[in-house]
């Protein structure tokens, strides 16, 4: 019991520090540099043309699409996106005055926008990580790939390129060559945030010469070896796959050393982001 307790107020810590440096990031890094996509990008935009608060923009843009969620997607698919979805504009309120205090006026346009998208996809992958997100035009995404029959980063591709599409009009070419370029990041960032950085390579060879890969696997480089069973395909042919983790730093000299001893050698490598248990 004590357990779940503290999972629950870890994950809650992770999501609120998240949603703080989300809105810090728009605050002091985003909006001062016009960078516009998702929901908040529209209040960048209503804020240069009407004056409008971004954070009233995103509040009423998320309830009105929070509603539509719950009519088209269901409570189940929308239950998770409430609570992220109400705090993200209430924390970007609370830090507004961050806007004033930190003045980042002296530094290059672009170290500014990298700033503020590494701190954005930090927070969002922090926010991921804890079970919530931040809803916006998340919620579009999802009610246009369900009705347009189309994955949800394709939908994700056609709201964000409508916005940055619009924002030309109103702050030209180069705010919306940098929206592209700080959305890339911040998904870099927060996909590093949930997955980690890789130390490791998974491995999956098949080779005519299995014993002399395995020999080398595990007497030179003393990792273990685990051996697949697989069937072709194509043939129809029973063979065999050798799985194996290496270390990132040794993938260069395994990789060479397979191709050496089988240059005929089948093989495929993935990052391998956590690796438990064996000896």
């Amino acid at each position: 019991m004590t357990k779940k307790k503290v999972f629950n107020i870890t994950n809650c810590a992770e999501f609120l520090l998240g949603l703080l440096f989300i809105s810090v990031a728009f605050n002091v890094f985003i909006m001062k540099n016009n960078i516009v996509y998702g929901m908040s990008g529209i209040g960048v935009m209503l804020k240069s043309l009407i004056g409008i608060d971004p954070s009233i923009v995103i509040f009423v843009g998320t309830v009105i699409l929070l509603i539509l969620s719950f009519i088209l997607l269901g409570y189940k698919k929308t239950k998770n996106t409430i609570i992220g979805s109400l705090l993200y504009p209430i924390f970007i309120k609370i830090t507004e005055p961050l806007s004033g205090m930190i003045d980042v006026s002296q530094l290059d346009v672009t170290i500014s926008i990298l700033c503020g998208a590494v701190l954005n996809g930090i927070g969002l992958g922090m926010v991921f990580k804890a079970g919530f997100t931040t809803g916006g035009t998340d919620i579009l995404n999802d009610i246009i790939s369900k009705y347009a029959k189309v994955g949800v980063s394709k939908s994700m591709l056609m709201t964000n390129g409508v916005i940055i599409l619009c924002s030309i009009c109103v702050f030209g070419i180069t705010s919306a060559i940098y929206s592209i370029i700080t959305l890339y990041i911040i998904s870099v960032m927060s996909d590093k945030v949930l997955l980690g950085i890789s130390q490791s390579k998974a491995f999956y060879i098949i080779t005519e010469q299995e014993n002399s890969v395995k020999k080398y696997v595990l007497s030179h480089l003393l990792h273990g070896v685990t051996i697949l069973e697989a069937r072709g395909g194509y043939t129809g042919n029973n063979q065999k796959v050798i799985m194996c983790i290496i270390p990132t730093r040794e993938y260069h000299a395994f990789k060479e050393e397979i191709l050496k001893i089988d240059p005929g050698a089948f093989f495929l490598v993935t990052d391998a982001y956590e690796v438990s248990g064996g000896a």
